[in-house]
């Protein structure tokens, strides 16, 4: 994204630099009328406004205007053309409070992005668009969230919508693509519509498929292009005959998913360039997957010029996936400056890792209040919630009419993890939810470990976001215990033999360390704590401080303070924290405290 941000005043500095760490804006300036200090801020462009939008109006997609909504407005009014090719535009006041998507609010991401910056740096949405305020969906941009590109004309697009803010029943056919969309709040108003109708509308209906059809459509990136081609075939004859194939069936280019072909074309040229052209990516297979792949049009020259019977076709539906559907047999094209194979499939997944990520969340122990500003607006960037249900219900406050939530259950773990990595793959933008901290007994390890295994090259983006553990804020409620060193130890065998777990018992008695129970006991495992108290009573005096957090954040918070002596292993269960002193600690008048030793200096 190539976004700017102008400060109308010198108050505007201190949001201007903020925003400047952020992805949305690369340059930042102060208008030149303002009078300054004599000391220039070299993070900040001194110029006037009108200026700089001459030099970088049609290059942007993005401004942020820091100051008065009007002055904002006579800026851009001579550059305003059309809102599908106008850059976004943003008015955020001084201090920061208030944030008015102003221009581009659908096509150019604006009201995602205004999310963002508020969930970032505080401040209040003002909005009065009626997707917000009636939970319509945005019919000429949501597309963009679930990984699809759009056809028709403009004006088509502006009726549908115009309808919908009359409250007119719009309709969707849907032919191919990712149909989770219908789940959301906005979605599912028209998903009831069109369960309802028997007869759809022409002018009020919206398509979502792979065909070229003139009407207004979504295109999910779902077509594999298989290609075979004679050596130093050029890039323009391979992009023609494909041109030719896909008008011949109505096929629309912007449902391609990627290219497909043998391995031996990894240094073809001709086809290098298409798919840089077009950027898309290219799978390669052996000449022994390919030949596992039954095929309506196998041929004897290929198999023995290249070891297998098909290329084109067999390497579109292997890079379609399991039940695939061969949409165009090979069609053979030539002329004098060489020879193309182009067979097309389509799959039942969607494919656009580029455009996808994954954001792993730590949403805290509880309370929304614990959710980190970082974290706050990772959610409002991502589409798709996928989490254990009880962890999804404690922010679910935040989710807009737009957004979808995945829950699953609690031991599920890897099939979320595989979720939130399918739905990147297609293009769409996941937050997967743990609770805590999502690098602590989390999920943010299951995950990568996955990563690790798709090749860099076809992964989606991923980013880690910091959460506050419920350990943090265990130690939070009762004062200050882990002042020193410690260290967290989950007591839970089912991951972890309990004989290694034994071992950083004891490594961490030794060292002295202030100990972190985590998943201290359950009705199956109704022993192992008692073994580890007994464990520590061996090293340490009866009389050491506990502390058995429980339900920390949440509704029915607890603590008490108990010593090794006298735990109540009766009222401890899954939902406890203990936090286990060293030979330093303390409690005293309920504070309970590890000391650091600045007294004894």
């Amino acid at each position: 994204m190539k976004g700017i941000a102008i400060g109308l005043s010198n108050n505007s500095k201190d949001i201007l630099k903020r925003l400047k760490k952020t992805e949305f804006v690369n340059e930042i300036y102060i208008a030149g009328s303002s009078k300054d200090d004599g000391k220039e801020d070299e993070l900040v462009q001194v110029q006037k406004p009108k200026e700089i939008l001459l030099k970088k109006w049609s290059e942007i997609d993005l401004i942020i205007f820091i100051g008065s909504i009007a002055a904002s407005i006579r800026i851009i009014n001579s550059f305003l053309t059309s809102k599908d090719q106008d850059p976004g535009v943003i008015v955020i006041d001084n201090k920061c409070a208030k944030i008015v998507p102003l221009i581009g609010l659908h096509q150019s991401n604006t009201q995602n992005i205004a999310y963002q910056i508020a969930n970032l740096l505080g401040g209040e949405i003002i909005e009065t668009n009626n997707s917000i305020d009636q939970s319509f969906l945005n019919l000429d941009a949501f597309g963009n969230q679930w990984g699809w590109q759009r056809s028709g004309k403009i004006k088509d697009w502006t009726k549908l919508v115009i309808k919908q803010a009359r409250k007119e029943e719009i309709f969707c056919k849907q032919l191919s693509g990712n149909s989770l969309w219908k789940t959301s709040e906005s979605g599912e108003i028209i998903h009831q519509i069109n369960k309802k109708k028997e007869i759809e509308k022409p002018d009020s209906t919206f398509h979502v498929s792979i065909f070229e059809n003139h009407a207004p459509t979504w295109h999910p990136p779902v077509l594999w292009i298989g290609i075979g081609c004679e050596r130093n075939t050029s890039k323009e004859f391979i992009a023609n005959s494909l041109n030719n194939l896909l008008k011949s069936r109505n096929l629309s280019q912007q449902s391609i998913a990627g290219l497909a072909t043998v391995d031996i074309k990894k240094d073809e040229k001709g086809i290098l360039e298409l798919a840089e052209e077009k950027n898309l990516p290219i799978k390669f297979f052996s000449k022994e997957a390919l030949s596992t792949i039954i095929v309506p049009n196998p041929s004897s020259v290929v198999e023995k010029e290249i070891g297998t019977s098909s290329v084109a076709e067999a390497s579109c539906l292997l890079a379609a996936g399991e039940e695939s559907k061969l949409l165009e047999e090979k069609r053979i094209f030539k002329n004098e400056f060489g020879a193309v194979t182009i067979a097309v499939s389509e799959s039942k997944n969607q494919y656009n890792p580029s455009n996808g990520e994954i954001h792993i969340i730590g949403s805290g122990p509880g309370d929304i209040s614990f959710l980190t500003s970082n974290a706050k607006k990772a959610l409002s960037r991502c589409t798709v919630w996928v989490g254990y249900k009880m962890y999804l219900d404690l922010i679910k406050p935040l989710k807009r009419s737009d957004q979808v939530l995945v829950e699953s259950k609690l031991t599920q773990e890897k099939k979320r993890c595989i979720k939130a990595i399918k739905l990147a793959e297609e293009g769409i933008k996941v937050a997967l939810i743990s609770s805590g901290e999502s690098g602590f007994y989390g999920m943010a390890g299951l995950l990568l470990e996955l990563l690790q295994k798709i090749k860099k090259e076809y992964r989606p983006y991923f980013e880690v976001h910091p959460g506050i553990s419920s350990v943090q804020l265990a130690a939070a409620l009762s004062g200050a215990p882990l002042m020193n060193d410690f260290c967290s130890i989950s007591l839970s065998d089912k991951l972890t033999p309990w004989s290694l777990i034994e071992k950083r018992i004891e490594g961490a008695l030794l060292g002295d360390f202030v100990i972190a129970l985590f998943n201290p006991q359950s009705i199956e495992r109704n022993w192992q704590l008692k073994s580890v108290i007994d464990q520590c009573l061996k090293s340490r005096q009866g009389n050491t401080p506990v502390l058995i957090a429980r339900q920390v954040g949440r509704e029915n918070q607890s603590k008490k303070f108990f010593t090794l002596n006298t735990i109540p292993f009766k009222e401890i269960d899954m939902l406890s924290i203990i936090i286990i002193g060293n030979s330093q600690t303390t409690l005293r008048d309920e504070i309970f405290l590890t000391p650091r030793g600045y007294l004894q200096n």
